[in-house]
């Protein structure tokens, strides 16, 4: 990275969600989907220059953008590039048509900070549920007006802070093989995207979230869902951890798609509070054994 990184300053202590957010969310964590309220209001870092200038500073792995005027389902067809450079397209996020991802924010010293503040207020409920918080990451979603974000799942716990404009994401079950068939998560545990194919038949099973600043919305591992943004632009920040739930989860189908190969029809991993202990386990052994070859 450059040396943008150093013009942010230090993030401070925040308190962002109160004591009633911090109660629903031990209520409905791991596998609920729900809102919660939050107090990140105008943080500095999350203004729209400073998000420039990280996202220059950022390697280029770390940066996707493109046209935001796009089908609810890409089906294997790719998001068109925007034509212009990722500060142009942030700063001038009001009038570019856009949709862009920053990603692993805390590669910036000042958002790493940041985003550990912010998980260390949810840390004891995570951990009494789900075990050791593992992989925390942060994303920020800049988004022109009513840009949309096609259907697809991610493999993260995730709260998603709302901090200007509004958007409406559609949700639907985590672990139905209608939303997301088996084969599909098989294949992005062993390397494939995460984009889903849409049909417009599926809609019905979905759960609209509508999200305006100073609210959030927990999202479940592996759960589907598309987003429509509201009519001013949008910044959305994500705030991700993996449990080694959803570790073996992963790993639980990435051995499903060996025993598909061989013929089989495995059984789907089980959802939380499932430890799909054998599978995992034996995923891991066959990446070892493969490994030493």
């Amino acid at each position: 990275m450059n040396d943008h990184t150093t013009t942010f300053a230090p993030s401070v202590a925040l308190d962002t969600f109160d004591a009633s957010s911090r109660a629903t969310f031990a209520a409905s964590y791991p596998e609920i989907p729900h809102k919660l309220g939050h107090h990140l209001g105008d943080h500095p870092l999350m203004q729209l220059d400073a998000l420039a200038q990280m996202a220059e500073a950022l390697p280029q792995h770390s940066v996707e953008y493109n046209r935001a005027d796009l089908p609810l389902g890409l089906n294997g067809e790719k998001a068109p590039d925007n034509g212009i450079g990722i500060g142009e397209t942030i700063r001038n996020i009001a009038t570019t048509g856009s949709w862009a991802a920053l990603k692993n924010i805390e590669q910036v010293p000042a958002y790493s900070t940041l985003l550990s503040t912010l998980l260390e207020e949810l840390r004891p409920t995570i951990e009494a549920k789900t075990g050791a918080m593992l992989k925390p990451q942060g994303f920020v979603f800049i988004t022109s007006p009513n840009g949309v974000t096609p259907y697809h799942f991610d493999p993260e716990h995730n709260i998603l802070l709302q901090l200007m404009g509004s958007k409406v994401m559609t949700m639907f079950p985590a672990g139905d093989a209608r939303y997301a068939p088996d084969e599909t998560h098989e294949t992005y545990h062993t390397g494939g995207g995460r984009d889903l194919f849409w049909r417009d038949d599926l809609v019905a099973g979905g759960r609209q979230w509508p999200l305006a600043p100073g609210e959030a919305l927990y999202v479940p591992v592996m759960s589907p869902h598309f987003v429509k943004n509201g009519p001013a632009p949008s910044v959305s920040l994500s705030i991700t951890w993996r449990s080694e739930w959803s570790f073996a989860e992963a790993d639980a189908r990435a051995f499903n798609s060996l025993l598909r190969k061989a013929g089989l029809a495995p059984r789907a991993p089980g959802r939380w509070p499932a430890t799909n202990r054998a599978k995992s386990f034996g995923w891991r052994l066959y990446r070892k054994v493969m490994s030493s070859r």
